[in-house]
């Protein structure tokens, strides 16, 4: 813990309990075989907000070490994404972090449409998205690594209301952002997944992790 942070918690005992709470998960991911099962049942047991900034307080090894210990460990679907529940049409936000050297914070949002039951449909929402673009993709079940697969190589037929305009991801700075990539999301708990970037088919050094709202 950084002295600015032991002189914030000392203050503030709602800080005191995130700080505290993050350098655990940390500590979970320091040991070169991480304890998945112990690590999605401490993330279950938090509320939503502490939860989000323990997945933010994630460096790009702990992100990297995260997602190679997160293989074939739980299923995900497009169904722990957007829970069927939610019905079509209504946004779910997942909340990230990523292990770029800026820019770090974003988040990625969801719907379900109406007319095709296998797919989602989502946006990517951050910072520098007036640049870049919204990163429109859709995302499928990948039934063989039991993942997700979030394609940037296909976007929606049209913008659902309230999102951003439709925009390609092959024009612009949106091509060296999002052009010919796929995220592939594991499993963590139902709230919390993991992701790491293919461009062309070639894997990258670019990892991720999503905490649905």
């Amino acid at each position: 813990m950084t002295l600015i942070n032991r002189f914030r918690s000392l203050t503030n005992p709602g800080l005191a309990h995130i700080i505290h709470v993050a350098d655990r998960f940390q500590d979970m991911l320091r040991n070169p075989a991480v304890d998945m099962p112990t690590v999605a049942g401490f993330l279950d047991d938090l509320d939503h907000p502490v939860r989000l900034a323990a997945v933010r307080s994630l460096s790009p090894k702990h992100l990297k070490h995260l997602y190679d210990a997160a293989a074939s460990f739980r299923k995900v679907t497009i169904n722990d994404v957007v829970p069927k529940a939610k019905g079509a049409n209504n946004q779910v936000r997942h909340y990230g972090k990523n292990s770029l050297p800026a820019f770090t914070i974003f988040e990625k949002r969801f719907i379900r449409p109406e007319k095709d039951a296998r797919e989602l449909w989502g946006y990517n929402f951050q910072t520098m998205s007036p640049l870049t673009g919204p990163g429109y993709f859709i995302a499928r079940d990948n039934q063989e690594r039991d993942e997700v697969d979030i394609d940037y190589n296909h976007v929606p037929p049209e913008s659902p209301p309230g999102w951003p305009k439709l925009a390609e991801n092959t024009k612009g700075l949106s091509r060296l952002v999002y052009a010919y990539m796929i995220d592939r999301l594991r499993g963590i708990t139902q709230q919390v997944s993991i992701g790491r970037a293919w461009k062309q088919g070639k894997i990258q050094n670019a990892w991720f992790i999503l905490c649905r709202e």
